[in-house]
């Protein structure tokens, strides 16, 4: 397998922002679902909502999953670590602390990410400009939050979102498998949402017993729907597009431009105010794309003699 490239292509970075949005949504989306529904029907429904989407575009394209037993371990493995262990904890979160606040927290994904990508694999190592750029990156989403923010908060929930963000770190290292074993970022995304459909269908049916719950308004219906079609099955077609090219430590920078992202929305869709200290984070956190991208400090030819 070649090796992944350390900075991404203006291509790339668009699809980054995108994803950023499109994952900035899911918060406001579960936000929103999370009032009539428990986590874990949440996440069946999501996962499974969004792989039947993904086998009707599949279906429509002609295009067929790998049968091999290597390629649905892994799918497996995936829809663990990137869907059924950060959306259950995500969402369980979300119903004790604000959805800003969690999207917030799950930007320390690239802190667990360059770890991970560090000890397992051969050419994303950990590098002292890595280092600082996941730093600063941090550093900003503390200052977007604010100081005095955290405090009297429920210490589980911040504990699940970190959780969460822990397990996306792992797997964007577990997703490069994919490359090696030839499978294109569509049957990726389609097959590790089966598999996440397949191992939360249990696990909902025994905790939440579905059968008891009232029915939910038109307003989580439709949540739900945006959270499996948007958030999900269209944001996971770019997520693996990313990873295949530029590896697990620059697709997980998409954490860092969420809680932005967000602000952004607010700002133009719902009339709230961008702060000082908003600006500042932001400034922070492109720093930190900058140095965990490495275009800042490239190294310049040599003038001919």
């Amino acid at each position: 397998m070649p090796p992944t490239r350390t900075s991404m292509t203006p291509a790339e970075w668009a699809m980054l922002v995108a994803l950023s949005v499109l994952w900035g949504g899911s918060f406001f989306f579960n936000g929103v679902a999370v009032k009539e529904l428990p986590a874990l029907t949440i996440v069946f429904s999501r996962v499974a909502l969004a792989a039947l989407t993904l086998h009707l575009v599949m279906a429509a394209t002609g295009r067929k999953l790998p049968a091999g037993r290597d390629a649905w371990f892994a799918f497996a493995g995936m829809g663990l670590l990137n869907n059924v262990i950060p959306f259950s904890l995500i969402v369980w979160g979300q119903g004790h602390i604000a959805s800003g606040v969690a999207s917030i927290l799950n930007a320390t994904t690239p802190l667990f990410t360059v770890l991970a990508a560090h000890v397992v694999t051969s050419d994303e190592k950990l590098t002292p400009l890595r280092v600082g750029g996941v730093i600063a990156g941090f550093a900003g989403v503390a200052v977007m939050l604010g100081a005095g923010k955290l405090a009297g908060a429920p210490v589980l929930a911040y504990a699940a979102c970190l959780g969460a963000a822990l397990s996306y770190g792992l797997a964007s290292v577990h997703g490069r498998r994919f490359r090696a074993l030839g499978i294109q970022p569509m049957a990726v995304a389609t097959g590790q949402l089966t598999m996440s459909s397949l191992i939360m269908a249990p696990m909902m049916l025994v905790v939440d017993r579905p059968w008891t719950l009232t029915l939910p308004g038109p307003h989580t219906m439709l949540a739900i729907i945006g959270l499996a079609t948007i958030s999900t099955a269209l944001a996971y077609l770019l997520f693996f597009r990313i990873l295949n090219g530029a590896g697990a430590t620059n697709i997980s920078l998409v954490t860092f431009l969420i809680p932005p992202s967000a602000i952004l929305l607010g700002i133009m869709f719902l009339g709230e105010v961008l702060l000082p200290r908003h600006v500042a984070g932001m400034a922070l956190i492109g720093l930190g794309l900058a140095l965990v991208d490495g275009r800042l400090v490239s190294k310049k030819k040599p003038l001919p003699s």
